[in-house]
């Protein structure tokens, strides 16, 4: 009923920069928010950035000044600017789309992308 489409992962060296896009699709009334997670290799997923339908942001401490959470000109459609890349931002990066009231279903859910690889390494 709903999905995520993330786009943008790659390989880039320490100091470099990345653009990660998810758009949402699907029968969605309303999204309560938008944002980024991560999960490296033997660690749990953890929060990265969220946005809210209000555009207020949140951030993780450790990407505070670095990485910027924003709402595209496209509906349902988020971005995350990833600057200063350090190699402990390697991990797959999943968009997660929180409270959505789906149009033809009735109820709340939250939806998950399927990840992208960010890789920072030289």
């Amino acid at each position: 009923q709903v999905q995520l489409e993330e786009s943008g992962g790659g390989l880039v060296q320490p100091g470099g920069s990345l653009r990660l896009s998810c758009a949402a699709s699907g029968s969605i009334f309303s999204i309560n928010s938008m944002g980024w997670y991560r999960q490296a290799p033997g660690k749990q997923r953890e929060l990265v950035a969220v946005i809210t339908s209000g555009g207020s942001t949140n951030y993780a401490d450790s990407v505070k000044g670095r990485f910027t959470v924003s709402r595209g000109n496209a509906k349902n459609t988020i971005y995350l600017q990833m600057n200063s890349l350090k190699p402990e931002d390697t991990a797959v990066y999943y968009c997660n789309a929180g409270k959505v009231v789906v149009a033809t279903a009735g109820g709340v859910y939250d939806y998950w992308g399927q990840g992208t690889q960010v890789t920072v390494s030289s």
